[in-house]
């Protein structure tokens, strides 16, 4: 199959479905979308490393097909906002084709638009350059980036998408605004964190008190209070950093991230966890993009962390798999 797309903002679409490609490709690669072309990726969901067949297409020849809208036809096609970050983009559809095609299934079709402008807008709201950065400034990029954000929903809605999904801690902060209106089902990454851990029927590790769930962020006013609303309407104490600890642990441990020191950011990612895991929660939300495989899988801390784009791209397949798909491919 084919793909619609246009060349600005960059736009990577696909529909992953089971067949041999040939060329190979290997998962931890990263792929650069640019926005004077576009990527057309076919994947392939079989055993253990993916196939791949990625081609590279003008513009031009991209605007012949704009009004080919074959999405519009499969009822479960998913529509996915990228975020400030391609590869975490990427790697979110990674686990959409993975688990959605296990067991010898389909996976699920799906659209993306991603546009590298949203990180450059997103920087102004980032802990390590807020200080430096007037108010006003601040006020007007929020407006940017809600524009932004709302122009990639409507080309999803156009192109066929019926459902949406944000894969991006940081844009969830604007998630009531881009949602409002919006006739589609728009998956939020707190709901669905917090219905598995409801499911999980967990125990309080302090008596008299409720679960706690902690939250790590590198922005803990903007981002954390998106799954504190999410988690606290099942019952959940949410807890985070005080800001002495914020600024002692997870924003030098970006700082250090910056400066490539890994080590360093590793040993300050895991003072942060210990300093929420002292207050009894049971588990702890590691909401960044950069903490994700900071840590080695052996790691005895890892079973205590939770990505939250884990469970997004559970209930995305979920909602996927409960919608009827047409008896015959298009």
């Amino acid at each position: 199959m084919m793909w619609l797309l246009n060349h600005h903002p960059s736009l990577l679409m696909g529909k992953a479905y089971r067949k041999r490609a040939q060329c190979r490709a290997k998962s931890n690669s990263t792929v650069s979308v640019q926005t004077s072309s576009a990527l057309i990726l076919q994947t392939d969901g079989n055993e253990n490393s993916p196939d791949s067949k990625k081609i590279w297409v003008s513009g031009t020849s991209l605007m012949r097909c704009q009004t080919c809208n074959i999405f519009s036809r499969q009822p479960n096609t998913v529509g996915v906002i990228g975020g400030v970050s391609v590869l975490s983009t990427l790697i979110f559809l990674e686990k959409l084709v993975w688990w959605s095609s296990r067991n010898g299934e389909e996976c699920l079709p799906f659209v993306v638009c991603s546009d590298p402008v949203l990180s450059k807008q997103l920087s102004f709201h980032s802990p390590l350059h807020a200080p430096k950065i007037k108010d006003a400034q601040i006020q007007l990029n929020h407006i940017l980036i809600i524009e932004n954000l709302l122009h990639k929903r409507a080309f999803l809605e156009q192109s066929g998408a019926h459902c949406l999904v944000m894969p991006c801690h940081l844009s969830h902060a604007w998630h009531s605004e881009i949602s409002e209106g919006c006739s589609l089902p728009f998956l939020h990454v707190g709901d669905c964190v917090a219905m598995e851990l409801k499911k999980a029927k967990l125990k309080p590790l302090e008596a008299g008190s409720n679960v706690r769930i902690g939250v790590l962020a590198t922005d803990a006013a903007s981002i954390a209070s998106c799954y504190q609303d999410k988690l606290s309407s099942q019952g959940f104490e949410v807890v985070v950093l005080d800001r002495e600890s914020q600024e002692h642990t997870i924003i030098p441990a970006m700082e250090a991230l910056n400066r490539r020191d890994r080590e360093g950011a590793r040993n300050l990612l895991r003072i942060a966890i210990q300093v929420l895991l002292v207050r009894a929660v049971n588990f702890v939300i590691l909401a960044c993009d950069e903490m994700q495989g900071l840590l080695p899988h052996n790691d005895p801390l890892l079973k205590k962390c939770i990505d939250p784009m884990d469970a997004l791209a559970r209930s995305t397949i979920k909602w996927a798999k409960s919608t009827p798909k047409l008896s015959k491919r298009i």
